[in-house]
């Protein structure tokens, strides 16, 4: 007989690590042309952009906007954002940080074929550095 709850998978201090670990994803953030992205859009770990044919560049929200999300964050705290590129012919999107962020890596994010770099996504790693400051590596 199977227990109330018992749907499997692993729950944070719950002892049952030989299950698979879940998370939750919310519905992902979207974004089209040229933006600046709001802390929602970067910390909601999926960001679908369809620029079309237009080349686009999506400016991260400052250092401070992502502190007041992560208001209790220390330094060394992570989150990941991924950004799924939709657009086709020239609609590749360029990443530009905000006041705060340093990048590390290719901050094009190519379409599906593209020669401009991996097609159609990307993955960024924020690392909070300090106060009002954070490191922003792409990691695929």
């Amino acid at each position: 007989m199977a227990l109330p709850n018992s749907g499997g998978g692993y729950q944070f201090t719950d002892g049952n690590t030989n299950e698979i670990v879940m998370g939750v994803q919310a519905a992902p953030q979207t974004a089209t042309a040229t933006a600046t992205l709001t802390a929602a859009q970067v910390t909601g770990g999926i960001l679908v952009g369809n620029p079309s044919t237009t080349a686009a560049s999506y400016t991260l929200p400052t250092a401070t906007a992502l502190d007041a999300v992560f208001n209790n964050a220390k330094p060394n705290s992570t989150f990941r954002l991924v950004v799924i590129n939709l657009g086709t012919s020239t609609g590749l999107i360029t990443m530009v940080v905000g006041t705060g962020i340093t990048a590390v890596g290719n901050l094009v994010v190519a379409i599906t074929g593209s020669s401009a770099g991996v097609g159609g996504a990307a993955e960024f790693l924020f690392r909070k550095t300090g106060d009002a400051a954070y490191t922003m590596y792409r990691v695929a």
